[in-house]
């Protein structure tokens, strides 16, 4: 710690421990009187402060409500769209209206759906607000930092904390505003009186997490423009208690903002229930002081917690997608309000909207790198925690970017106010392309192929929310997640399901003597982390590649290789390097929804109404494990809370290092992969550092395929470096680089050709009229193979 923080956590350390003690001899409680101090001291207000003035509560509430309906809109939504809204949403998304009831319905009676668990039900009318249903326990009450959240003991915080940011609220006036059923709006304050008698000000586990509050703050908001009517008389003053409540704590939060315990998304959504409250309650006397500190806060963290590639530097697509909303939702709130911000909002805004749009596939969902603890901003619309459609539409229209977007949604009606939602754009337009600086490289082939490839740091600052799973990536194929990241599936509560989860061997990467490549030290901590290094990312019209390493094993090295031949193979190629006997281990985890079938080396992956996909392997043992609870294997988690059964396809080798393991993945099928065997490599002496390469026969031709480092390259032999022009031969053709592919038809004329980061491939059993057609765009004009001397010269 350095001054700053040292001088910040003493003077909150003593200011909580001067509540504490206040607490014990004379506990806070409600009291509405307390309002008229909180409001601001201005003309337009002096009805409702005479009224609290006078403790006419029922007046002070009608003339709230009479001020919030008739003054000038400052949130996403006012009073004045009701009507037009509510019409533009039955018109465009004719089943909103029976799907939001039917939402709604199940909450009036008690029913709730939270993070991974559904139809969640309470012993009473309404919720206990301390309680966590699914595992039977309740946390225990008392001064706020006194609550041991952590423990198991009080339940699972994350369930408990899901209920109590109230985002069912905004279900709640969903359906309220679309079929005007007034027992939405009766539950709503129901549940705040009942929230405000089990909840006194800083009592509690739900007064123990700033970001908390802050998410309960932005439902209140949501609620009281939802639920605010101007003729208010014969009810409770619940505008008043609302308001009062509110303001309490929005001063908690600002008291003890996450600067230091937390620095990352917690401390963003903090900052953004400041600015979003002190920009939409001027009537509140703190919100000029609670937007500044917000926007200060918001406008600081864009260039800390925002890569330069628009990633989110915790490394985790979900908070990358919390981020985007939270961004999108301050530049909603900065336009509306006449903000001078809001280009820097908007700048924000679009750098992580196209990260977004780039990590999502073409049906919108994004992979579940590092944690997911299933969470939304604006849950307005049931979504998976995955899906990023709502966010990416909420961007598409706020930026006027069709090119964002993935299909209209309702939720941009609601937030943008926008119903000219752009017609998205053709997928074929987005291509592969590289996050470089948040560390993930994305594959792309329009309508076929998504592949998403973690070369990046392990997170950020602490690693929190990371995982072991350098190197590792996800698959989506025509439409389907195919090879997936498992989940995250709960964070504290099982400490030995939270760390497995997390480990590396639950990833699609390579295990070396069953040992993760990071080690944790805690739900949130890690005693020892793997540092990845991107060596080569190369994107063309016709082939990806990728070539990384991790130094999670050191002394060892795992350095893999990706080719990606669009609409045709996925090839990876994992090299053990370093002495010694080792077992190296492959993970691929494959969605649900296929079937997994083992035949010796080769594997068949089919689900319904899809050509299938087939692996094999050159040497090793390959094993199917589904719902294994010994190992771990077979169970992938879709959302915090929930463990489903699945399939997880082990490919194990053992070998003296340096060893090559590699997997061919056939996911076109018309010209069929039937075999796959490792060729040697030939080299003059101390000419390679390291290389292997592939025979892939099929049915109607053969491919080739060769990786190689030259020994100049590293550091392995130094005097290899007065080496000049070295090349290395792969069956009957010569090269100089790292990696080269090509198709030999039966008599032996070359279809296709890949290079990277060479100068030649010359083919010596070729005809003279045999010509050598490049895969990459780029070397279109690279001369023809006219003899055996000649040379392809490709990218380099």
């Amino acid at each position: 710690m350095d001054r700053a923080e040292l001088r910040s956590r003493g003077v909150a350390a003593a200011r909580i421990a001067l509540d504490r003690s206040r607490h014990a001899v004379l506990p806070e409680t409600w009291k509405r009187t307390r309002l008229l101090r909180a409001l601001a001291a201005t003309p337009e207000l002096g009805e409702i402060r005479a009224a609290l003035a006078a403790r006419q509560w029922e007046q002070a509430h009608a003339a709230l409500a009479h001020h919030f309906v008739t003054r000038p809109r400052r949130f996403a939504i006012g009073r004045d769209d009701r009507t037009l809204l509510a019409h533009w949403i039955r018109h465009d998304f004719p089943s909103a209206p029976a799907e939001a009831a039917a939402r709604a319905d199940r909450i009036v009676a008690g029913d709730y759906d939270l993070l991974g668990y559904r139809s969640l039900r309470f012993s009473s009318a309404l919720p206990d607000w301390h309680r966590d249903p699914v595992h039977d326990r309740r946390a225990p009450d008392g001064f706020w930092s006194t609550v041991s959240y952590l423990d198991p003991a009080c339940g699972d915080h994350k369930i408990i904390w899901e209920l109590n940011r109230h985002q069912h609220w905004i279900a709640l006036g969903r359906a309220y505003w679309l079929t005007g059923d007034q027992r939405y709006r009766e539950r709503c304050i129901d549940e705040l009186y009942g929230w405000l008698d089990a909840n006194p000000p800083l009592c509690g586990i739900n007064w123990a997490s700033m970001l908390e509050l802050a998410f309960r703050s932005l439902s209140w908001l949501w609620a009281l423009h939802f639920f605010v009517e101007a003729s208010a008389d014969a009810e409770r003053p619940w505008t008043v208690d609302l308001l009062l409540a509110l303001d309490r704590q929005l001063t908690h939060v600002e008291r003890n903002l996450s600067h230091y315990f937390s620095p990352n998304t917690h401390l963003l959504g903090e900052a953004l229930a400041l600015y979003v409250a002190g920009r939409t309650l001027p009537e509140l006397a703190a919100s000029r002081r609670r937007e500044e500190t917000g926007r200060r806060v918001l406008v600081a963290e864009i260039d800390r917690q925002i890569a330069a590639d628009g990633g989110h530097c915790e490394r985790a697509a979900q908070y990358h997608r919390y981020t985007l909303d939270f961004y999108a939702f301050a530049l909603r709130i900065a336009r509306l309000s006449g903000d001078p911000v809001a280009p820097r909002f908007e700048r924000a805004t679009a750098a992580l909207a196209e990260a977004a749009r780039l990590l999502a596939d073409d049906e919108g969902r994004l992979p579940h790198f590092g944690d997911d603890d299933g969470g939304a901003l604006l849950p307005i619309v049931e979504r998976d925690a995955h899906d990023a459609r709502g966010s990416l539409g909420i961007a598409a229209a706020l930026l006027n970017r069709s090119d964002l977007a993935i299909a209209p949604v309702e939720e941009a009606l609601w937030i943008a106010g926008c119903r000219e939602v752009s017609v998205p754009r053709s997928t074929s337009e987005i291509r592969s392309a590289a996050l470089r600086d948040t560390g993930y490289y994305i594959s792309r082939t329009a309508g076929t192929s998504h592949v998403v490839i973690d070369g990046g740091p392990h997170g950020y600052q602490n690693g929190g929310h990371a995982h072991a799973d350098a190197l590792s990536f996800t698959w989506t194929v025509r439409g389907v997640p195919f090879l997936i990241d498992p989940g995250t599936a709960c964070y504290t509560f099982d400490h030995a399901l939270r760390d497995r989860m997390r480990l590396s061997a639950m990833h699609n990467t390579l295990t070396i003597d069953s040992l993760p490549q990071s080690v944790p030290d805690g739900p949130f901590h890690w005693l020892r982390v793997a540092d990845t290094r991107v060596h080569r990312w190369e994107s063309s019209d016709t082939f990806d590649y990728f070539d990384g390493s991790h130094d999670g094993y050191a002394p060892l090295e795992h350095r893999r290789r990706v080719l990606v031949l669009h609409g045709d193979l996925l090839v990876i190629a994992d090299l053990v390097d370093g002495t010694g006997s080792h077992l190296a281990a492959l993970h691929w985890h494959v969605d649900p929804r296929w079937n997994v079938a083992v035949a010796g080396r080769r594997t068949l992956f089919t689900t319904d109404g899809h050509t299938p996909v087939e692996l094999f392997v050159p040497d090793g043992h390959i094993e199917s494990i589904a719902g294994d609870d010994d190992s771990g294997l077979g169970w992938c988690s879709p959302a915090y809370g929930a463990l489903q059964k699945t399939t997880t396809v082990r490919v194990t080798h053992e070998a003296t290092a340096p060893f090559w393991t590699a997997s061919v993945f056939d996911a076109h099928r018309v010209n069929p992969v039937v075999n796959v065997e490792w060729v040697p490599v030939w080299a003059e002496a101390r000419a390679i550092a390291h290389g292997a390469a592939l025979r892939i026969t099929r049915a109607e031709s053969t491919d080739f395929v060769l990786f190689a480092e030259p020994a100049h390259g590293t550091t392995i032999n130094p005097r290899a470096r007065e080496i000049a022009d070295a090349t290395w031969r792969i069956a009957e053709m010569q090269t100089d680089a790292r990696m080269l592919y090509w198709r030999s038809t039966p008599d032996h004329h070359i279809e296709r050709v890949a290079m990277v980061d060479g100068r030649l491939a010359r083919h010596e059993g070729a005809a003279a009229s045999h010509g050598i057609p490049s895969c990459d765009d780029r070397s279109a004009s690279s001369p023809q193979f006219r003899n055996s001397q000649s040379a392809v010269r490709t990218i380099s």
